[in-house]
């Protein structure tokens, strides 16, 4: 009796159990459904981007985004599409927000590289997800090959675009976030020999015997596994009632019972089984339903032998066409055709029935309002049971992508019309960039053309001379009375070339106040020097500008070539060193280039040479020359002057190489070099007890405009002051020249003092002081060497000490070369003395027991010394 009564306790908890897991599935299949075409339903939507590149892979970003506000509108899921040719990102809609995924290179993206080049190789679109996001939240990323076809009709791999999908959304939108969902729902990707990667819901609902359903996404899938928020083992009602009636009923009919029993069981797992078969049957009948209502397609079914034509509503709204009963026939279908794709429309629908074929077919139909829309056909010919011939397909609107195909071509034609005219644009801009604006005559860049020319041509014209051309004092009159001054000049300049030069010969400005004239081997005998002079005679001739009479010095120098192994290249270096001859002789002159000068420049060129070897070997070395106070002749400071241990000719003094390093832009290298000796030096000479306050360094213009300089000064630990700059007489502070100002003033801001050097010598001025207001003031030797046989010379000393004084800047006198000068400059109130009197300039080995023994208190007076 208790096994009959246990048995049929067991069978209604099997019942009740299956009613439970049956409640489960459906709702588990509603929301696997909805997630399923939610996700189609976003791939569809990019699918029209796709389309879009691949008939114009060269849209731009505003193109790009027009379309997006077309595709992507409405309540989507879909957070952004990027667009990657050859896998770089160069299109995002929308722009604001994704600016930093601009210039993504898929291919160097350690995340993303895999995905993307999957997508290359299979040229299928590709969904992967779920993923973190950078910027916070999940997302499911669809991927989507672009494929151009070529006009030969092959095709041509694009890039990729990728869209990506808001899994939070989506999660709503598929009812997995709604409150009164009676099911715990796990979620987990799988694909084929990977582990199981759950990204939703409770892991633990896997093992606790759930309901599962799988969603396809192509090259993964997503398992879905659900079970009631209170479990399977759910309390029944009345349970302790149903017992006791079993119990009591058993005594009475225990056998019929067991029998009863073993039906129901039966009967449980056929009912169980239809259910199952009849769930499946809804879910998929409801998965097709949402699938058509998502992609708005519509049915039809037509059977060619009784011509009973069926249509779905989804039909009956593409055709606008609803008739009475609610049935449509095949005549309806004809009646809604464009009067044009009439024909075209019945012949492929015969062939397709005749055939028993595919039908697929494209085609316009008015609507009742007058509307034109663009329909697409597909369909399958098949016999039913009864051998009748029947046809099943869909039609979909595609009026939207006719229209956007439409607008593309247009687009298209519009680009087309647009590139012809920048070409034209193209051809008049080039024609202007070859031409200098200010005196109609070819620039630079036409002479770089002409060279060419000529280069290809050197056999043919086997000689050939070149005339560099260049302005004396042009600057000054642009300083002086301003631009419109210079340019009259310029055009002055090139109206009288224009006018002197020969039939057919070449004349380019190729720089600010520079010319150059090609003559051809047409005019290979004429004579180019007396040209040249009637043209420096000719550009001399002063002009009047505003009442102000403006003349110009003009500067030539020719080279020629005989033969045709020297390249016109070469010719325009040799034509340029002449006019540096022409300049360097005294100006408004012609210099002729020859061997000589070929040889100067030679030397020049390797001199340049071993002043960069120099730098490699470390050849710069830093000597020192020190400063004493006027009164205790103590020193005060150590000025580092730069020295080229030259490994044949021995220690070499700034003015045999300085020029040159100039043109090499290496004098911030050289200053460099300097300045970490002195203060290498300064730090060793305090180590050895004997600590000098200062020390100074010259500073070039180059070194100023050296960012290095102050990185350098910022990672050093100097007390403020005890480091001084001395600017070199080649800086001019009487013109505007705002910029190194600012460079000296970030010196001082760091600690460093400010000297201004030869001052007296023409370069340094009062202006100077006024813009500068320096630390120290060093007057130039040139005034100092006259001071014992000169008392005019005296007052003009003692009147710039003067000057100083009253700006509170320190005066220091170079050039003391014998204990007579000290004693005067100490009497006319100058605070440092440095000269061959007092100490020569050092090698660092020799400083320290200088310094040590104080020589310059026992040597004899000093003579001057060359």
């Amino acid at each position: 009796m208790s096994a009959v009564i246990i048995f049929a306790d067991m069978q209604m908890r099997t019942i009740e159990e299956g009613k439970i897991r049956q409640a489960a599935t459906e709702e588990l299949g509603r929301i696997s459904t909805r997630l399923e075409n939610n996700i189609n339903g976003n791939v569809k939507l990019v699918q029209g981007y796709v389309a879009a590149l691949e008939t114009e892979p060269d849209m731009s970003q505003a193109r790009y985004t027009q379309l997006g506000s077309h595709i992507i509108k409405g309540d989507t899921s879909i957070k952004n599409v990027a667009a990657a040719p050859d896998f770089v990102v160069s299109l995002v809609y929308p722009v604001k927000g994704n600016e930093k995924a601009i210039g993504l290179d898929y291919t160097k993206n350690e995340a993303q590289r895999a995905a993307a080049l999957k997508v290359r190789d299979t040229r299928r679109m590709l969904l992967t997800g779920p993923v973190k996001l950078v910027q916070g939240g999940e997302a499911v990323i669809a991927r989507f090959p672009v494929i151009n076809v070529l006009p030969d009709g092959s095709d041509r791999f694009w890039g990729i675009v990728s869209a990506v999908i808001d899994v939070n959304k989506l999660y709503a939108e598929s009812g997995l976030r709604a409150a009164s969902l009676g099911i715990d729902v796990a979620m987990a990707a799988t694909k084929a020999g990977s582990e199981r990667r759950p990204f939703f819901g409770d892991d633990g609902i896997f093992e606790q015997n759930p309901v599962i359903m799988t969603v396809k996404l192509g090259h993964e899938d997503w398992q879905l596994a659900a079970m009631p928020k209170t479990g399977w083992s759910q309390p029944l009602s009345e349970v302790w009632l149903f017992r006791l009636l079993l119990a009591l009923g058993g005594f009475i009919v225990v056998a019929p019972m067991l029998w009863t029993g073993r039906l129901t069981e039966e009967r449980v797992r056929h009912v169980r089984a239809l259910q199952e078969r009849e769930e499946a049957m809804r879910v998929l009948s409801q998965r097709l339903d949402i699938a058509l209502e998502t992609s708005k397609i519509g049915v039809w079914d037509f059977d060619a032998v009784t011509g009973e034509l069926i249509w779905d509503e989804r039909m009956m709204d593409l055709y606008d066409v609803h008739p009475s009963g609610g049935k449509a026939s095949y005549s309806d279908w004809k009646g809604a055709l464009h009067p044009d794709d009439f024909a075209k429309c019945e012949a492929e629908f015969a062939r397709a029935i005749e055939s028993e074929s595919q039908y697929n077919s494209d085609f316009r139909v008015i609507c009742r309002n007058g509307d034109i829309r663009h329909i697409r056909a597909m369909g399958t010919a098949y016999r039913d049971s009864r051998g009748h011939k029947k046809i099943v397909g869909v039609n979909w609107d595609v009026t939207g992508d006719v229209r956007l195909q439409e607008d593309l071509r247009n687009a298209n034609r519009h680009a087309d019309i647009q590139n012809a005219q920048l070409e034209q644009a193209r051809l008049v801009m080039e024609s202007a960039a070859m031409h200098d604006a200010l005196t109609g005559l070819p620039n630079r860049r036409y002479l770089d053309r002409i060279v060419t020319e000529h280069e290809l041509s050197a056999k043919r014209e086997p000689r050939l001379t070149i005339m560099h051309i260049d302005l004396d004092r042009f600057k000054d009159i642009n300083d002086t009375l301003g631009h419109a001054a210079g340019d009259r000049i310029l055009k002055h300049a090139a109206s009288t070339l224009s006018a002197n030069i020969f039939e057919g010969d070449f004349l380019a400005r190729i720089g600010g106040d520079e010319f150059v004239i090609i003559s051809s081997a047409a005019n290979a005998g004429q004579d180019y020097m007396e040209l040249a002079t009637r043209l420096v005679d000719a550009i001399s001739r002063p002009l009047i500008h505003e009442g102000h009479e403006c003349r110009v010095g003009t500067s030539i120098g020719i080279a020629s070539r005989t033969g045709g192994d020297e390249g016109v290249g070469q010719l325009l270096v040799n034509a340029d060193i002449a006019l540096y001859e022409a300049k360097r002789s005294g100006r408004n002159r012609v210099e002729w280039f020859t061997d000589t000068l070929r040889h100067v420049a030679v030397n020049t060129k390797k001199t340049a040479d071993e002043i960069l070897r120099g730098l490699e070997q470390n050849e710069f070395v830093a000597y020192f020359q020190p400063q004493f106070d006027a009164k205790t002749l103590e020193i005060v400071g150590l000025e580092a002057l730069v020295r080229w241990d030259h490994p044949t000719k021995g220690i070499l003094t700034p003015d045999k190489f300085l020029r040159i390093a100039e043109s090499l832009k290496v004098v911030s290298q050289i200053d460099a070099i300097v300045l970490n000796q002195a203060l290498l030096q300064q730090f060793r000479l305090a180590a050895a007890g004997f600590p000098v306050p200062k020390v100074s360094v010259n500073v070039s213009a180059q070194r100023l405009r050296d960012a290095s300089l102050f990185q350098r000064l910022e990672s050093l630990e100097f007390r403020p002051g005890s480091l001084s700059f001395e600017l070199l007489e080649s800086i001019s502070f009487d013109g505007d020249d705002a910029g190194l100002i600012h460079q000296i003033e970030r010196l001082k801001a760091l600690g460093a003092d400010i000297e201004i050097d030869d001052f007296g010598s023409g370069h340094a001025s009062i202006v100077t002081l006024l813009k500068l207001t320096p630390r120290r003031l060093k007057i130039d030797r040139q005034l100092i060497i006259p001071l014992l046989e000169s008392r005019s010379q005296q007052q003009l000393v003692s009147s710039i000490i003067d000057i100083g004084r009253s700006r509170g800047i320190e005066i220091v006198a170079e050039g003391v070369e014998t204990m007579g000068h000290a004693a005067i400059l100490r009497d006319l109130g100058c605070h440092v003395l440095q000269g061959y009197g007092l100490a020569r300039p050092m090698a660092p080995g020799d400083l320290l027991g200088f310094i040590r023994e104080r020589r310059w208190l026992k040597a004899p007076e000093a003579v001057r010394s060359a």
